[in-house]
């Protein structure tokens, strides 16, 4: 699809969002006890903003949340395509099903956003960056995006935003139980199951799923590759009278990928326990213990190799609530380890930090300043700050503008890989500027934002004096602007998000490589009864390969459909069509210029019970 086709999209879908945003401006004739009455789907309850909960009008951030509700409609086979088109994000992949994918916010590259689980980081140290690709969609209940620098909340790489995922909770009741089992193309298969419930002051959840398919050729001529995945959740909480809380979290997924060449063997893994206690009725404290795993053993073309890494954080986080402010302050210990067959410089780090933040409610302004002070065992000691201000126009409009720094901590391959790392590397640096202002309605929201985010000592391989390896030598300029509305009338649910980005490499002037500069998304449900009917465009126009710019990739437009029909008390099925059209999504290419191919059109059909 070419740039043209692209620009002619977006334009027709602002278009036609002016007579939605007209409509919605109207002022609000409900009382605000039927305001409150309503589901909080248009206006949702955001914790990984502000590191408290804050409605989305609130955080004073640029949010979006993804629901159990829009999980469970498009049921997609991966998290990276429930996260392609959002606002502010892009997404390239070496392939359909458990391949490398990356995940872009706001322009910056896949090590520079922060993947959270339950509140635990999980990425590879080697790489510095998540495996998307090994995550299954239906372990988790809710997906929330904060987009811009957290850089003085969660530390190091939170430079482009974060994004976390939410593991469901038990209800309230009776045990609860859920399963779920299908297939579809490229012989794949999916089943999961999950039982839930609560009782006296306990909680728990527990679930497993597992996918197989022999996948589609990862270029072309090839053979299919195929992937596997099984993964276990176990969640379990207990609140005491006193409105004490102590939990555990347990998540691992396992299985196979195949790419061309070789295979991986991989583990993903994250655990933790947590206890909270009010000291009084103004202190709560909350300790975090946790430890996250990435595994592989790959067979390639060069033999093979053994990378393990591991993350062991403590985390102690108090909340002062002040009357209309709230104050929070921290500390944090983590420590990264290395083993496998690639005997490194060093195998393990720590990084201690303090932090502090503080939530001022001024009415009708609001205030959000933050602070922290990371020191790192192998590049040293980084500050972070951010500064942000609200001023609530009216009951149902909000400006908002904010300033913030983080930093992208080296990663061990970069530092301490034998023959080519670099152990003098400093951190990358940003600042970011955004401003933003957002309608909020009953029925109805929009939010528009823009911002700049400048990077300096951007880490890129270079040959200096004779030795090829990583150097702090770029910068990079950041430039985009998001709209995003979404809208519950009668029984249809809308969501769109437009998007524009400008990310460029200040030495050259050329755009960085494998960002689309121009996305739209649109997702369209409707409830009929017994039956539901739904479908999602994703529109993106160009982009490159390489640094120079010289390998075009072409833009594309994908279009998703599905169906839900409740046949009994307890029972569903579910019918989803992924790329109607069968285009050509090509979004990366492998070192000797072959495209890397996704999926065609693929159809899945499954069977629920219990919801």
């Amino acid at each position: 699809m070419n740039t043209t086709f692209a620009s002619r999209g977006l334009a027709t879908f602002a278009l036609a969002a002016l007579p939605l945003a007209i409509q919605a401006a109207e002022p609000l004739q409900e009382s605000s006890a039927a305001t409150a009455a309503e589901p909080q789907t248009l206006n949702p309850m955001v914790v990984t903003a502000a590191l408290a909960p804050r409605t989305a009008d609130e955080t004073l951030s640029s949010v979006s949340v993804l629901d159990e509700a829009t999980l469970r409609r498009q049921d997609p086979t991966s998290i990276t395509d429930l996260l392609r088109g959002q606002p502010g994000v892009d997404v390239s992949s070496n392939g359909s099903f458990g391949k490398s994918s990356s995940v872009y916010i706001r322009g910056t590259s896949n090590s520079q956003s922060l993947l959270m689980i339950d509140g635990i980081r999980l990425r590879s140290a080697t790489l510095g960056e998540p495996a998307w690709q090994f995550l299954d969609p239906r372990m988790f209940q809710r997906a929330e995006i904060v987009r811009g620098p957290r850089g003085s909340l969660y530390g190091a790489d939170a430079v482009g935003g974060v994004i976390q995922l939410f593991t469901p909770e038990g209800e309230a009741g009776a045990p609860t139980p859920r399963i779920s089992l299908g297939g579809g193309s490229f012989d794949t298969q999916r089943y999961s199951a999950s039982l839930s419930g609560a009782s006296g002051g306990t909680r728990y959840y527990f679930a497993g799923s597992h996918f197989s398919t022999d996948g589609v050729p990862v270029v072309r001529g090839g053979d299919d590759k195929g992937y596997d995945n099984t993964s276990g959740l176990v969640r379990l909480s207990h609140t005491f009278d006193n409105d004490a809380e102590v939990g555990v979290l347990a998540l691992r997924a396992r299985g196979n990928t195949e790419f061309v060449g070789g295979d991986t063997d991989y583990v993903q893994q994250v655990a933790g326990v947590y206890g909270e206690l009010p000291v009084t009725d103004r202190w709560r404290s909350r300790l975090t213990l946790s430890e996250a795993r990435d595994e592989s053993d790959n067979i390639d073309v060069f033999g093979g190799s053994i990378i393990d890494t591991r993350t062991r954080t403590a985390r102690w986080e108090n909340t002062l609530y002040l009357g209309a402010h709230e104050l929070i302050a921290g500390v944090e210990y983590s420590e990264d380890r290395v083993s496998g067959t690639t005997e490194y410089a060093e195998s393990s780090r720590d990084n201690t930090a303090v932090f502090a933040q503080g939530l001022f409610d001024l009415a009708p302004a609001s205030l959000q300043a933050s602070l922290r002070h990371d020191d790192n065992q192998a590049f040293g000691e980084e500050v972070t700050g951010s500064l942000a201000l609200g001023y609530a126009l009216d009951d149902s409009h909000t400006l908002r503008a904010s300033v913030g720094s983080a930093f992208k901590a080296p990663t061990f391959n970069q530092l301490y890989f034998p023959g080519f790392g670099n152990p003098e590397l400093e951190a990358e640096t940003s600042e970011t500027l955004e401003l933003g202002v957002r309608g909020q309605y009953r029925q109805f929201f929009w939010d528009l934002a823009a911002y700049q985010t400048d990077v300096d000592n951007l880490i890129a391989n270079a040959l200096v004096n004779g030795r090829f390896a990583p150097y702090n030598v770029a910068e990079a300029r950041i430039r985009g602007v998001e709209l995003s509305a979404g809208a519950e009338i009668d029984d249809w649910t809308l969501a769109a998000a437009l998007t524009y980005t400008d990310p460029e490499d200040r030495e050259t002037g050329k755009r960085l490589r494998r960002r689309a500069s121009q996305s739209l998304r649109l997702d369209v449900d409707r409830e009929l009864g017994d039956w539901s009917l739904g479908g999602s465009w994703v529109v993106q126009n160009h982009r490159y390969d390489d640094a120079a710019n010289e390998e075009r990739l072409a833009g594309f437009g994908l279009v998703d459909l599905r169906a839900g029909w409740d046949f009994a008390p307890g029972w569903s099925t579910r019918l989803t069509v992924e790329n109607v059209l069968d285009r050509d999504v090509v979004t990366a290419r492998d070192f000797s210029g072959n495209d890397y191919l996704n999926a065609g059109r693929a159809a899945f059909l499954s069977l629920h019970f219990g919801g």
